[in-house]
């Protein structure tokens, strides 16, 4: 297309003083491009595309002297759209959920109440005997979160590795950050290692548990 602008014309039009024809147009693009890449997705709203729009012209705008120049400027500018939409979808699936909902407590668990951070791990059509074996695995990873880990630690676990909170809300509600948050999640880690292999389980046999069924 002979009126399509060049890298450098973009990256011109919007230093400084941004134009708001270039502008503009950016913003048509990146609104028609968020709409087929979020059009599975129902609950997304025309204000809501507006809104993770203007928040990916913010970024974009901050953000120009990343852009090196590998692919053409709007396909960039458009991964910057996605991941701030992405972002932002996450963010809203768990604004109302509390770390604190996600941890049965010992009441919930003994009455049998405590198998929601488990619970979407895949059933299995394998034979009767597979399935309790899975379930009984299952059980005992729960049970040593509930007992074996401290508090943050069980929120942590249970938050980012079995309901799949992003790592940076679990952090942002935890008043941590990212590199104390891995640590924590090491430590955890090692501690229910050290636990599976007193009960003569192994990682391949919880690692059996998250398998999906064949």
């Amino acid at each position: 297309m002979s009126n399509e602008r060049s890298n450098e014309r973009w990256v011109l039009a919007l230093s400084e003083d941004p134009d708001q024809a270039a502008l503009s147009e950016l913003r048509d693009r990146l609104l028609r491009g968020l709409r087929y890449a979020l059009k599975q997705r129902y609950r997304v709203t025309e204000a809501d595309l507006e809104d993770f729009v203007q928040d990916a012209l913010v970024r974009i705008l901050a953000n120009l002297t990343s852009f090196r120049g590998e692919s053409r400027f709007t396909t960039w500018a458009q991964k910057v759209a996605v991941r701030v939409a992405f972002s932002e979808l996450r963010r809203k699936r768990w604004e109302n959920v509390s770390l604190q909902d996600l941890v049965p407590d010992s009441e919930q668990a003994d009455a049998g109440q405590g198998d929601s951070a488990l619970s979407w791990m895949p059933s299995s059509e394998r034979s009767p005997e597979q399935q309790i074996t899975r379930k009984d695995l299952a059980d005992l990873l729960a049970w040593l979160i509930r007992e074996e880990l401290t508090e943050r630690q069980r929120q942590a676990m249970t938050a980012i590795v079995l309901q799949g909170m992003p790592l940076e809300e679990v952090a942002r509600r935890m008043g941590t950050n990212r590199n104390a948050l891995y640590k924590l999640l090491h430590d955890a880690r090692r501690r229910l290692k050290r636990q599976l292999e007193a009960h003569d389980v192994t990682v391949d046999d919880v690692m059996s548990v998250f398998e999906s069924s064949g």
